[in-house]
Order: C-alpha cells, then structure tokens, then sequence
C-alpha cells in the first residue's frame, strides 16, 4: 500500500509562494511547514474552481479522492493529496509537489519502453477513475523514474466522460496483475475513504466501471477519434 500523507501535509503551516502557471483553476504553489520540517505542495482552493455545467464545485475532493483510490489499490501513482479545510484560501486540496523533469510529458516518456508498463497502469486508472483530462503534461518523471499522475480533479463522474492522451495501447490486454487489484472494488466494494469523498451515484459508477474493465480485459480502442482532452500537452 501507498504510504499515508504525513503530518506535514495534514497538519503543517501553509504559506502561499505564487501561482502557479497555466492553470485554468487557482492552482498555488505553497511551502507547508511543521515540526517535521517544511516542504513544497500544491494548493487548489474551491473558491478558486471556474464552475462546470457537468460537474458540480468542489473539484478539490476529487483531487483527493484520486489519491485515495491510487493508495488503496496500492499503484502508488497519485502524489500524497489530502483535503485542507484551514488552508489561506478557504477549504480545498493539498498535494505534494514533485520534483520532475518539466520537459517530459506522455509523449516523450511514451518513446522509451522501459516506461510502457507505468503508463499502462496510468492508462487503466484512467480508465477506473473515468478521467476527462488526461493531457500528455499530467505525466511527471521524478529523478528515480517513477512517473506520477496529477491533475485528477475532472474525474468520477457517473457518466462514462474518458479524454485522454494515452491511446497507445489500445486492444492490447490489460496487465493481469492491474486486473487482480481492480477485482478488489468487486469484493469489497468502493473504498470508503473514496466514497466520502463522491456521492452515492458516483461511488456506484466506479464500481460498475470496474465491472466493465474486467468483463472486457483489454484496453478500449477510440472509434471516434473525439475521445482527446484539449489541449494535449
């Protein structure tokens, strides 16, 4: 299992550094700091959300319910994210900042092969958590490699929404070891700590999802051609 967030997150001072850039939400970079020393993380305060005529506010939630779920099936993709009710700018999310090579996206990463198997398990999250902006940017490569997943808040809703840049493995089967871990949402159900954080519609959709992605056992192909976010990077 994914490590919990530490007290730092949940607990430490946060002060606000800037904006970060290229951001269609207020998205802050901020230092957090406590007892256990200070660290760097991103801020997404609700006030700070452009409403959405097909979600409703409170994107931040879903930030956290991404990581949520990430660290339940023990993929480890979603940096520590928790919800942050005290923070400078009203209640919203607080994720650790990665330290990644900024020039590497999807698309670059996609050309090596020894990242194939990290971006197909991002594919098949994707495709659990019904993500509706997966640009080829939300791809970071940290300095041991491993590649995390961010920017997750236009997820989990109850009607099937997928964009997404990550296309490549289409038809292919879907790794048996991913598929053992989404076995899991059938036995026990959606994880608590996510459904808190949805409602009951949503929680039962990823549920119906995950029945879907075991039934078919391969990863979809895009008919339509349409099923891109904008823009890609």
């Amino acid at each position: 299992m994914t490590e919990r967030p530490d007290s730092l997150l949940l607990e430490g001072e946060i002060e606000v550094v800037g904006r970060m850039p290229w951001s269609s939400n207020a998205t802050l970079l901020v230092t957090v700091q406590g007892d256990d020393g200070v660290a760097k993380a991103v801020y997404k305060p609700g006030r700070g959300e452009r409403p959405l005529h097909d979600f409703p506010a409170g994107i931040f939630r879903r930030e956290v319910a991404a990581y949520e779920l990430s660290a339940w099936l023990g993929w480890d993709l979603v940096p520590a994210t928790v919800v942050r009710t005290d923070a400078p700018h009203g209640p919203g999310s607080l994720q650790r900042f990665v330290e990644a090579d900024f020039d590497a996206h999807y698309f670059t990463l996609y050309e090596s092969d020894e990242h194939h198997d990290q971006l197909r398990r991002i594919c098949l999250f994707d495709l659990l958590a019904n993500n509706t902006d997966r640009k080829g940017g939300h791809c970071l490569l940290d300095s041991t490699g491993h590649i995390w997943a961010i920017d997750n808040g236009l997820s989990f809703h109850h009607q099937f929404k997928l964009r997404t840049v990550i296309w490549e493995f289409a038809g292919e089967p879907m790794p048996r070891d991913l598929l053992d871990d989404v076995v899991r949402i059938l036995d026990e159900g959606p994880p608590e700590r996510v459904a808190e954080l949805l409602d009951p519609l949503e929680a039962d959709a990823l549920q119906a999802r995950a029945r879907a992605i075991l039934a078919e056992g391969h990863f979809p192909v895009d008919e339509t051609g349409h099923r891109y976010p904008w823009p890609l990077v």
